[in-house]
This record gives C-alpha cells, sequence and structure tokens, in this order.
C-alpha cells in the first residue's frame, strides 16, 4: 500500500479480569507491546451521556500484519494507548490479499 507511514508508536493492550473477592471481579489492562502506526481520523460526533456530554471521535489505525495466532495481531475489544489518549478497537481487517497491513477501526471518547 501506498503512502502508509508508521510514525506513531501505540502500546496494543487486552483487558484482563480478576477477581475481586466479592464474587465481582475488576477489569485491569495489560500490555502486549508496541506497534508502530499509521493514524487517520475518521468522523466524530458528540452524545449526551447521562452523567456528561461525551465527544466521541472514529480513527482508523493501521498496522504491519501478523498471523491470526499472535499475541501483536489486535483483536475486536482490545485497545490502543498513546499516553493518556485511548483508542478502543472495534474491527480488525486485512487491508490487502497478502495481508502486510491491517485496518483497525477505533474510537476515542473524551468527556467533552
Amino acid at each position: 500500500m501506498k503512502n502508509v507511514r508508521l510514525t506513531r508508536p501505540l502500546i496494543l493492550e487486552r483487558a484482563d479480569r480478576l477477581p475481586d473477592g466479592a464474587g465481582g471481579f475488576s477489569e485491569t489492562w495489560e500490555a502486549l507491546g508496541v506497534l508502530w502506526a499509521d493514524v487517520a481520523p475518521r468522523a466524530g460526533r458528540q452524545m449526551a451521556a447521562p452523567v456528561a456530554t461525551v465527544s466521541q471521535m472514529s480513527y482508523r489505525i493501521m498496522v504491519r500484519g501478523a498471523p491470526q495466532s499472535s499475541p501483536q495481531r489486535p483483536v475486536p475489544g482490545q485497545r490502543f494507548r498513546d499516553g493518556a489518549r485511548v483508542f478502543h478497537i472495534r474491527a480488525v481487517t486485512e487491508a490487502a490479499p497478502l495481508a502486510h497491513f491491517l485496518i483497525c477501526f477505533c474510537d476515542e471518547e473524551v468527556a467533552a
């Protein structure tokens, strides 16, 4: 693919549920590694939430391809972290038939 510039390091994280001792669980995030990415904005909107207004922005994040069984291959439900910014992965697909790159469709939400 042309014009793919993997210039931004993002930390790939997966959710890990730990028992809280009261029959429930607490969710923590485990870092799986750093992936270099090309981050492009797509669309944004503002939503009214029960507590505050939320600004939601969607992004197309492109990373190098990885085999299906690799922990370096993003899957829906995981997230990318860039400092304090968090991009929730909603869907992942191959960018081309040879799967040299993966396209991750992500959302970032910020209280407005």
